[in-house]
């Protein structure tokens, strides 16, 4: 499965603060973890097994949460049993029809 999933702390008190520093912390619980992954500037995506997956995503949440009162957890997931590689092959596949739609 695929879950791209993004957390921010809320409640810091600090007005005006970035959330860099918390969004770092749960960055780099995905990148320890060994899982395939990939972060953009709106989302992080890991792939894996269910529970190794959630697993990963509450350890971020944990780490972000020590950044405020309140974490705001968004996920999006892309169940498909028995397919792996599709952090990439998605998009290869994607590629591919781009320059299939070229010719």
């Amino acid at each position: 499965m695929l879950v791209a999933f993004s957390v921010a702390p809320s409640g810091t008190g600090r007005e005006g603060d970035s959330v860099h520093d918390a969004v770092a912390a749960a960055v780099r619980v995905v990148r320890e973890s060994g899982l395939p992954n990939r972060t953009d500037s709106m989302f992080t995506t890991i792939e894996g097994e269910w529970d190794e997956v959630f697993d990963v995503i509450k350890r971020a949440t944990d780490a972000v949460g020590e950044y405020g009162s309140r974490v705001s957890l968004v996920l999006k997931a892309d169940i498909r049993p028995g397919h792996t590689g599709e952090l990439t092959g998605k998009v290869e596949r994607l590629e591919q029809a781009l320059k299939a739609q070229d010719r």
